[in-house]
């Protein structure tokens, strides 16, 4: 097994891992280069292997009951590995019960990292049992001292490779693994591809070069941005730089992508789609716009192309998903794919094509 950069850790969802609430488990679950999940902590899906609760196939990762269940099972001994908090609430809030599971994790000695925007850091009774049991809280959320931060340059001018970033027609929509998906791709076609991470999870699933665009402030997005893609450039110099998308630019409580789309500079959009979403993600009666309307508002802001759709195929049957690709290319005119469910290779090979 690969090393992991953090090892062993359990990953608490509070009862939400079979929702979109555990969008940060469901990540961690499919790939993470930081830890070595060793099991999930899910009263609802106890018992249940997390990648069938998932999509149906076993990632061999057992989900628990309770701590004390994970802890045995996973045979972690007192001081060993990490609670990770796994779910993205509304607000960024522990679910009720979180507290006391995370109380537990320190009494133990373990360390906790938590990428809500309750910042367990601040708590006088939880920092000072880490310091007694010798362990640490990371609130991956919270933003680095002003000085630390990043203004925008106009440095981005000088990224010599291609930049794609994948944005979403909704929020909580698959962008994230998309963006995943399509490096590791490059990687396997014998290209050089790096992710810039813009939420919590793709730093928690070892992204080299992130910023965390929903805690930082909004001065310094724009500047922060640029700089995680500058960094990746420099440092990395790889054929293609994907840039993870926040939101969506129309969901009305969370509106993301224009940041990405002005300082990123992405020489082509990818376009994650949820055919069978009818209504914004938590929002009933508010009506996601039309696919075609949302290309165009992406193409009149950036004056960049959507080079593809990707598919999220939430809802729909598996032999739905080439004939709804081949209709959406058939209504936009652009190539559409469902990377989770069929690869990634036919949109290397449109993206190889654009490489400079």
């Amino acid at each position: 097994m690969k090393k992991s950069l953090d090892g062993k850790a359990l990953v608490y969802t509070g009862g939400m891992y079979h929702t979109p609430y555990g969008k940060t488990a469901h990540g961690l679950v499919r790939f993470t280069e930081r830890y070595q999940v060793v099991g999930v902590i899910d009263a609802v899906s106890r018992g249940r292997d997390a990648g069938d609760v998932l999509e149906g196939k076993s990632a061999a990762i057992p989900i628990y009951g309770d701590f004390a269940e994970a802890v045995r099972g996973a045979g972690l001994k007192p001081g060993e590995g990490t609670l990770v908090i796994g779910v993205a609430t509304d607000g960024g809030f522990l679910p009720p019960g979180g507290k006391a599971v995370v109380r537990e994790a320190l009494e133990r000695g373990m360390n906790v990292d938590n990428g809500l925007h309750e910042f367990l850091g601040d708590d006088e009774e939880l920092t000072a049992l880490a310091r007694k049991n010798r362990c640490r809280i990371r609130d991956i959320r919270k933003p680095p001292p002003r000085e630390a931060l990043h203004f925008f340059t106009g440095k981005i001018n000088e990224v010599g490779c291609l930049k794609a970033a994948v944005l979403g027609t909704d929020s909580a929509i698959g962008k994230r693994t998309t963006a995943w998906i399509m490096v590791h791709a490059f990687r396997a076609a014998g290209l050089k591809a790096e992710l810039v991470g813009t939420g919590q999870t793709a730093w928690m699933q070892g992204a080299r070069y992130a910023m965390i665009l929903d805690s930082c402030v909004n001065d310094f997005v724009s500047g922060e941005i640029e700089h995680a893609v500058h960094e990746a450039w420099r440092n990395a110099h790889p054929d293609l730089i994907v840039i993870e998308g926040q939101g969506s630019m129309m969901n009305p409580a969370y509106p993301g992508g224009f940041e990405i789309l002005a300082a990123g500079r992405p020489d082509i959009v990818i376009l994650q789609h949820a055919p069978s979403r009818k209504d914004y993600d938590g929002f009933p009666g508010y009506p996601i716009h039309p696919l075609r309307h949302q290309i165009a508002a992406i193409e009149l802001v950036s004056g960049r192309k959507v080079a593809a759709v990707t598919l999220n195929h939430e809802g729909m049957e598996k032999e739905e998903i080439l004939p709804e690709c081949r209709r959406i290319h058939g209504e936009t005119g652009i190539p559409a794919f469902d990377v989770l469910a069929y690869g990634a290779d036919g949109l290397v090979a449109l993206l190889r094509d654009q490489l400079k």
